[in-house]
């Protein structure tokens, strides 16, 4: 019996994708509305980058640097055409996170219908960027917590904890040397950005509940490191920042992902809470 070749069926298959791929991508761009963060933030400092200047020209941009780079190609694009990559991208990676953290398929549909991940599709935000982070190696998880600080906080203090739990001081500086090598770096590129964040508190709409959430954070925390989950320490970020947005929350609740009732009914909550707001 002969069998046929793969390789016509994997072409094929790449073929019906990238066709799919692109048919969204062209009535995405001509049916999504403009997004406010990556109309006046986001793709304004990925041109400075393009251009060689700094992206901290951008009035608004409070980002790590190169929270910006698996985004710089977006910028060759019209505005339309990389917002609407943006949300493909954006809706890709808490597909794969949910995943990978042990979600059933249902709890990913959930997840996907959330006002978290609804905020931040319709604005152009990249919390789904620092998401990733969680189920990366640490080395390579810190690049992405980093760029929301309010996402990742507790889960960099977890690696730190972890690392040093693990192996003391060395495997501390094997796990964040070169976080903190490229970030002084960023500092002589860039001067003080950090400080930007100080500027965070001129946005409207936090959906902070700290310093309330403080307690809840710091037991979170524990119990992360005591239980060695990480996903107790996902919990503990928003709990834990004194500034972040809606779509922010979204690392919370990630934290409950491989569980279904709890998914589901985290996402009926937070609807309730959108409704109770928006007729309040």
């Amino acid at each position: 019996m002969l069998v046929k070749p793969e390789g016509p069926r994997r072409l094929a298959r790449i073929g019906i994708v990238t066709t799919v791929l692109i048919t969204l991508v062209a009535l995405m761009s001509m049916l999504l509305p403009p997004a406010v963060d990556w109309h006046e933030t986001f793709r304004p400092a990925i041109l400075e980058i393009l251009q060689g200047r700094s992206p901290y020209n951008v009035d608004g941009f409070y980002n790590p640097p190169w929270g910006l780079l698996p985004l710089i190609p977006l910028g060759w694009f019209p505005e339309s055409v990389g917002r609407a990559i943006l949300v493909i991208l954006g809706l890709a990676s808490y597909i794969y996170v949910a995943h990978r953290l042990g979600a059933k398929p249902f709890a990913v549909f959930f997840l996907l219908i959330s006002p978290p991940v609804f905020h931040v599709i319709f604005n152009g935000n990249t919390d789904w960027i620092a998401t990733l982070g969680f189920v990366l190696p640490p080395q390579i998880g810190l690049f992405f917590i980093s760029t929301k600080p309010q996402i990742g906080i507790a889960v960099g203090l977890f690696w730190l904890v972890q690392s040093w739990q693990q192996g003391g001081l060395g495997q501390t500086v094997k796990t964040f040397g070169p976080f903190t090598i490229v970030f002084f770096v960023s500092l002589i590129l860039f001067g003080p950005w950090p400080l930007r964040v100080f500027e965070t508190g001129k946005i409207t709409g936090s959906a902070s509940l700290w310093p309330m959430s403080i307690p809840v954070g710091l037991a979170l925390f524990v119990t992360a490191i005591r239980r060695k989950k990480i996903e107790y320490a996902m919990a503990a970020s928003p709990c834990l920042s004194p500034y972040l947005l809606l779509h922010s929350w979204v690392g919370a609740l990630l934290a409950i992902i491989s569980s279904v009732p709890e998914t589901i009914a985290a996402v009926i909550g937070l609807w309730i809470l959108v409704a109770i707001r928006y007729f309040s």
